[in-house]
């Protein structure tokens, strides 16, 4: 029986720089995705590669006194070894300078022009290098552009312009038809109420006023513009042709099973991409699965805000698959994702050496201590035994089910609940003491098998996004990854296993302050000291401080309910080291709140405190608990909270003037 295929893409990297981790994170999130499903059994087709045209590249290059292929051979060599340190598994690395692709996007281009979707006329208006995207004025912000916030320059020149009108209506209703196209759901309302609803412009798909790009090859003093270059090739890295002698690969894979990409750029793959299509009569992708961003220290990453982290410093200090599981396991699925150095180390410790690299060992250590490190299950079952066993075997759809929604930290939440679960099981069974008792033997024994098949399956649901780290743990016990059939059985390990006798360690503990000097000897070696450890020095989330408006009115602060609150409950957040999730009561009402106090206050603390509370926030949902306000808190210069409390007793429900 043949493989069912899925084709899934990353979008190209722009070819402009080095990419930090904010961009390496998309290629992570989409080999988590194609190493899963190659585990469910489809025949995946995975691609990725780079952008490398346009006046931007152009720009750069003169400035660094290179030619325009020189300088994307050499940016686009970076990028593929930052995926392949990534340990990616992509099938096709595609760059736009491909002699392949470059002939069929002339050839999508001639084919577009002949049938009368493309029209040549003169293009004024404002211009943005960056984006490579013209804006008229009305659709400015503040004078700037509406997606980069960046300068825009006037233009005016002759070019070639796509009917983007003609497929508007088509596209609405594809929308309609195919709820599932655009994920999340946020991301196709913007598209629907912000470009559609209001009337597509036709598109500017040609410049003149440089040269490196795609030469219109019935006119080439034109060059193809960057979008209609850079999405086709979606198809052409398939063997597209516009001629209709479309090879082997493009019949059996397209249309995509998923394009995978940042938000910024969802416009362009969930409006022009598929009308591009429909004008060339191909189908259009399954999905597009518009990602959030990782932000550094609550900012956007930018070379001139100096808070740029680079996968391949990341690597070096904690390894590949630490990197790997932060961004996956700390992206949210909607919302951004915050990553700083602080926040690694402590991810890193808590749930890779301590959650999981701790279970591996000592399960390991005490087969081999009191079996020679041989597993055999005696049969001696204990009700216990029960839930870990269920949990086991339900693990597997729960993660897919995760996975099929593309909610890949919630995935990895469900096996590290069930990690922290044989966690507890060791607690429970205590075979420290079952060692003592040579009538125990049994017992014992059957506890250590029952560690070692949960391991097994946990670990087999992890190599999709820890590879490295999985086979290695799964070679302690002497096994390869098991197939998905077979990962909702339990008790599957056979009887007599050999745990090898070496002791390998899955993740070592790392003191932050090891991390920093780590960091400066790395910048050091690489660079004069002043320069290199000015970019990005390792340190706890960038404090900024808050920039307050000059003046408000008193209508303003009105606009701000604040209420004494009393905590009648408190508890830690699971999965989460800095949140506390309290029960208050305000007046006779009772809400919840999630705040990032834990570092400060223990939940014993918490019960009974009287706080200051807004009660008209609106409510945000944080790590899947909905929060119905905020505590208010006073920081000083270290990053030491203080929640405001009231002077005197105050009844809760109390107003704040």
């Amino acid at each position: 029986m043949s493989k069912k295929p899925y084709y899934i893409t990353t979008a190209i990297a722009y070819t402009s720089g080095k990419p930090h981790i904010g961009n390496t994170y998309e290629i992570v999130l989409t080999d988590a995705i194609a190493r899963f499903k190659r585990l469910q059994g489809f025949d995946v087709r995975f691609q990725t590669g780079t952008d490398e045209h346009g006046q931007k590249i152009e720009e750069k290059a003169a400035a660094a006194g290179m030619s325009p292929k020189q300088f994307v051979d050499n940016v686009a060599g970076q990028i593929k070894g930052i995926w392949d340190l990534m340990n990616v598994s992509y099938d096709k690395f595609i760059r736009t300078t491909d002699e392949e692709h470059e002939r069929q996007v002339q050839k999508i281009f001639k084919k577009l022009y002949e049938q009368g979707d493309i029209y040549k006329g003169s293009y004024e208006g404002m211009y943005c290098t960056p984006c490579e995207s013209f804006w008229t004025p009305s659709q400015l912000k503040d004078g700037k552009c509406p997606d980069c916030g960046r300068s825009v320059q006037p233009a005016k020149e002759e070019a070639y312009f796509f009917r983007m009108s003609k497929y508007a209506d088509r596209l609405l209703q594809y929308y309609d038809e195919h709820p599932e196209f655009i994920t999340p759901v946020s991301r196709k309302n913007e598209m629907v109420n912000n470009f559609l609803k209001p009337g597509l412009q036709d598109l500017c798909v040609s410049r003149t006023s440089f040269k490196w790009g795609i030469p219109v090859d019935f006119d080439p003093k034109h060059v193809v513009y960057v979008w209609l270059d850079a999405l086709t090739n979606y198809i052409t890295g398939l063997g597209y042709d516009a001629d209709g002698n479309s090879g082997e690969l493009f019949k059996k894979y397209w249309p995509a099973d998923v394009h995978v990409i940042g938000k910024d750029i969802i416009r362009f793959h969930t409006i022009y991409w598929p009308i591009f299509l429909m004008a060339l009569g191909l189908p259009l992708p399954k999905r597009v699965f518009g990602h959030p961003w990782l932000l550094m220290g609550g900012d956007k990453m930018s070379k001139s805000r100096g808070n740029v982290i680079y996968a391949d410093e990341l690597v070096s200090i904690f390894g590949v698959d630490a990197v790997r599981y932060f961004v996956l396991n700390d992206m949210p699925f909607e919302g951004d994702g915050n990553i700083t150095w602080e926040l690694l180390c402590d991810r890193v410790n808590a749930d890779l050496a301590n959650t999981y690299g701790n279970l591996v060992s000592r399960t390991a250590a005490m087969a081999r201590k009191y079996f020679g490190g041989v597993l055999r299950d005696e049969g001696e079952a204990e009700p216990v035994d029960g839930e870990l066993k269920a949990m086991a075997e339900a693990l597997r759809d729960k993660v897919a089910a995760k996975m099929d929604e593309f909610r890949i930290s919630d995935a990895l939440g469900e096996i590290f609940t069930f990690l922290r679960r044989c966690n507890k099981y060791i607690d429970e069974t205590a075979p420290w003491i079952l060692a003592k008792d040579e009538s125990r033997r049994g017992r014992l024994s059957t506890v250590l098998y029952n560690l070692a098949e949960s391991i097994v399956i946990a670990t087999s649901l992890l190599a999709p996004f820890l590879p490295e780290t999985a086979e290695k743990a799964l070679a302690q016990f002497g096994v390869s990854a098991r197939g998905y059939g077979e990962l909702n059985k339990f008790g599957l390990l056979a009887v007599g296993t050999q745990v090898s006798a070496a002791e390998a360690h899955l993740f070592e503990r790392r003191a932050y302050k090891d991390v920093e000097a780590a960091y400066e000897a790395m910048h050091a070696a690489a660079a004069p000291a002043k320069e290199a450890k000015a970019e990005a020095k390792p340190a706890a989330a960038k404090k900024h401080e808050p920039e307050y408006p000059a003046e408000i009115s008193i209508d303003d602060f009105a606009k701000v309910k604040m209420q004494i609150a009393e905590v009648i409950a408190c508890e830690k957040v699971e999965k989460s080291d800095k949140l506390l999730k309290s029960t208050v009561k305000v007046g006779d009402e009772t809400r919840t709140v999630v705040s990032g106090i834990a570092k400060f206050y223990t939940p014993e603390e918490m019960v009974g405190k009287k706080v200051v509370m807004i009660t008209n926030l609106k409510p945000a949902k944080l790590r899947g608990i909905l929060s119905e306000g905020m505590l208010l808190c006073a920081e000083d210069e270290a990053g030491n909270l203080s929640l405001l409390t009231p002077e005197k007793a105050m009844p809760s429900g109390s107003g704040i003037f």
